[in-house]
């Protein structure tokens, strides 16, 4: 007997669909996320990831659908609509600063203030002390949360920026490519971030080309091709090897 559902998905994007002039670029999708889930988004270019993903998170509005957030229906209209359900996106580009410290980015354009008279200035201490309480918890290797971005290695940029999302307390990680052009050391670093983020019930969309990253942390795969969902799987469902041969088609 199959085991009912006790709460709603944490998100549901119910048929999903983006023109551009007359590009069909998104033809009727559904994505479902629940907390705690990893969901993997495979496809090439073209195949309408990125669309997806920029109005999930408010950058470009949907032509039609429907986006559901704990059950309840979601308008997202900007990035601050997002940011107020829960929802943080980490980009392949890591969205970071090198020429910033570590605590100044993870507070960037958030940052923490303190009143002092009538003016109000940065509070660089308790930034400071909320970057090392959120790097101890990811396991980030970092000498000083005063040093700049640029010396630290691609897993750890990737680090910071999910450090970013953790201080926030989102509920939806997405992470975009979050592994290009990292070395063994740094990929192996964000793919367990993302074991992290799960095991902290933290729901995570990751968009990937490695199909084998993306099978050693992703619960469910969802293949898209020419704006369309092709194929939604759970992991136990398909192994690696054929997860490969149905992306080879594609």
């Amino acid at each position: 007997m199959a085991t009912e559902r006790t709460a709603p998905p944490l998100l549901k994007m119910e048929g999903i669909h983006k023109w551009f002039g007359k590009v069909h670029a998104l033809k009727g999708v559904d994505v479902q996320v629940d907390a705690g889930e990893v969901v993997a988004i495979i496809g090439d270019n073209g195949a309408g990831k990125s669309t997806l993903i920029k109005i999930l998170v408010g950058l470009i509005p949907k032509n039609k659908g429907t986006i559901y957030w704990k059950g309840e229906r979601a308008a997202i209209n900007s990035i601050d609509d997002s940011r107020r359900l829960g929802i943080e996106a980490v980009y392949q580009d890591q969205a970071v600063v090198n020429c910033l410290s570590v605590s100044k980015n993870v507070f960037l354009g958030r940052e923490l203030t303190k009143k002092i008279g009538p003016f109000r200035f940065l509070d660089t201490r308790k930034m400071q002390e909320q970057t090392e309480a959120l790097t101890q918890k990811l396991g980030l290797d970092i000498a000083t949360v005063d040093q700049e971005v640029r010396f630290c290695s691609g897993g750890e940029r990737q680090g910071v920026a999910i450090s970013r999302a953790m201080y926030y307390q989102a509920a939806l990680t997405i992470l975009d490519e979050p592994v290009t052009a990292l070395s063994l050391k740094g990929t192996k670093q964000v793919l367990e971030f993302i074991t992290q983020l799960k095991e902290r019930k933290i729901g995570v969309i990751l968009i990937s080309h490695n199909i084998g990253h993306a099978y050693s942390v992703a619960d469910r795969f969802i293949l898209m091709s020419k704006g369309e969902k092709v194929e939604d799987l759970p992991r136990d469902a398909v192994t690696m090897s054929t997860l490969e041969d149905m992306c080879v088609v594609l």
